[in-house]
Parts: C-alpha cells; structure tokens; sequence
C-alpha cells in the first residue's frame, strides 16, 4: 500500500495547458499516473499528450465519472475558485503546486474541505510521489531522477521543505532503504494537510514501519505532532531533523511558514517537544539517515523474530 497515491487513483490535471501543466502531466504519465484528462477554461475539446481537455471540472466528472485526485498548476491567485470547482464536484485529495497564494484564500479552501470532507496537500509543494506507483505533481523533477532518486520500500517520507523531501529520499535509497510515500506538504505559512495529519495516514499504512521527517521552525506543526505520539494516536517509530538551529525570533528560514513567534516554533522548543515524545532528532542529515537505517534494521529484525 501507499498513501494518498497509488497506479489505480484517477487524477485530473487543473491547468493542463499551460507551461508547467503540461510539462508536469508529462512527467505524471510517464512514471505511471493514470491521468485521466484536464481542465482549462476556454480550451474544451483539445487534446494534451491525447488526454482530454474539458472547459470545466463538472465536464470532466460527467466524462470519467468519480475522479480522485485533482493537481493544480493555475496561478495563484486563481488556486481559490479552482479548488472550491474541484471539492463542489466531488473530488476528495487537491494538490495545489502554486506559490504565493492568499492566506485568506488558502483557509476559505480549508474551510471548504472540512465541510466537504476532502483535503488538500500545499500550497507551495512539490507533491507527491509513492515510488514506481505514481507521482503527483513536480516531485522528482525529471523522469529520470524520480525513477532512479526513489524506490519502494516501508519508510514514509515527510518534508517541510521541497529540496529536501527528494534530497532525504536520494539519501534513503542510497542507504538501501525505501520508501512507501515521499510528501512534501508545501512551504507556506498556513497549508492543507499538516506533518501531524501525514504521520497519522502513515501510522494507518500497514506498509510503512518508519518516518523521517524534514521540520523546520515556524507554525507549530511538530509540536502538535508530539503532542498526537503522547496522547497514543501516533506509536511507529520516528526519525526527525529540524531545520533553522541558529535563526532568532522574528527571523524567517527558507519559506513563508518558517518564521518564529513567541515561545513555540523555535528550534528549541521543536526539539525539545519532539524528544520528550520520544522521537530521534538528529543534528545532521547524515545521522539522520544512519539513524534511520539502524531503527529500520531493528524493527525488520523484531519483525522476523
């Protein structure tokens, strides 16, 4: 199994014809996404990769019946009504690859889902990708990079940080260890699903027995993650690296969503909250990735005895 993502899930393509849409769609088929067609105003009837192309998301559903997963790659400040078209019709996982989208915008998204019972991953991400099942989005890159960088295995991958959600599973495979699901859950301030809300669909992967996690400082989403191992909700073991040790208060590291305020969100209080909830914070990536493959080792070996 796999979270989020699997060969068999029906995506539909928000802005297939634009640039990025239609260079990213390539990538999605040529991994293995069933990719069932695309959506841009004013371009019902073409054809892309010879995927249909329908003016509206209701258009699309009336063709392929119920579609899974919608990626978006419209600009940002049109993510809002493209999301609200996608949950109105039905559809339960959005992946919103966009920078710069209006908080305001991203939380009437979020409100929606709720009500909808859908979820989004982003904005501000690269995606998402379970190795030699499918991909969504950017992740990866390259064809090349994401058949080679990612390879299936029981070790769920969850990053803060684009670069680093393929620089981790790179550094993985190099150590014979793969993955069930790399995630990259977008950069901005205020995003869809969080780390807490990721680990918790792994937790319920019978597939992965491990996660590494890429934190960084800003909002509190690891605490909250401490918080789920404490209380129960969370008991597979954990891996972690936070990201901005030496960044003072106000400082904004990397993203949008990276900036301390007040007591939480600084490294030390990740830190601290993470290791008192009994997960392995390493300083390096190096010993992250070692630490990784001595906890996996353990746990196969646990397993097999």
């Amino acid at each position: 199994m796999a979270i989020l993502i699997d060969q068999k899930k029906k995506v539909l393509i928000q802005g297939i014809t634009g640039r990025e849409g239609r260079a990213r769609t390539r990538l999605m088929l040529d991994y293995g996404t069933k990719v069932i067609g695309g959506v841009t105003p004013g371009h019902g009837g073409e054809e892309v990769f010879g995927l249909p192309v329908y003016d509206t998301v209701k258009e699309a559903v009336e063709a392929h019946g119920t579609i899974d997963v919608s990626v978006l790659f419209v600009p940002g400040p049109f993510v809002r009504d493209a999301a609200i078209e996608a949950i109105e019709n039905g559809i339960k996982l959005l992946v919103i690859i966009p920078d710069r989208v209006p908080i305001h915008d991203t939380l009437t998204i979020v409100a929606l889902a709720r009500r909808k019972g859908a979820s989004f991953i982003g904005p501000n991400t690269l995606g998402v990708i379970s190795p030699h099942r499918a991909v969504l989005g950017m992740i990866g890159g390259r064809i090349e990079t994401a058949r080679e960088w990612f390879r299936p295995g029981d070790i769920g991958v969850i990053s803060r940080s684009g670069g680093m959600t393929t620089s981790l599973s790179y550094y993985l495979t190099r150590a014979g260890l793969g993955q069930s699901t790399a995630v990259h859950i977008g950069g901005d301030a205020v995003v869809g699903e969080t780390i807490p809300e990721i680990a918790l669909r792994f937790e319920a992967d019978p597939q992965t027995r491990l996660m590494v996690i890429f934190g960084e400082i800003g909002t509190t989403q690891e605490e909250n993650l401490a918080q789920a191992i404490r209380a129960g909700k969370i008991t597979k073991p954990i891996v972690a690296y936070i990201g901005g040790r030496g960044a003072k208060a106000g400082t904004r590291f990397s993203h949008a969503g990276a900036i301390i305020e007040g007591g939480r969100g600084g490294y030390e209080s990740k830190v601290a909250a993470l290791r008192s909830a009994g997960v392995h914070v390493a300083q390096t990536i190096t010993e992250l990735v070692e630490t990784a493959r001595r906890i996996h080792g353990m746990e196969v070996g646990n397993n097999q005895g």
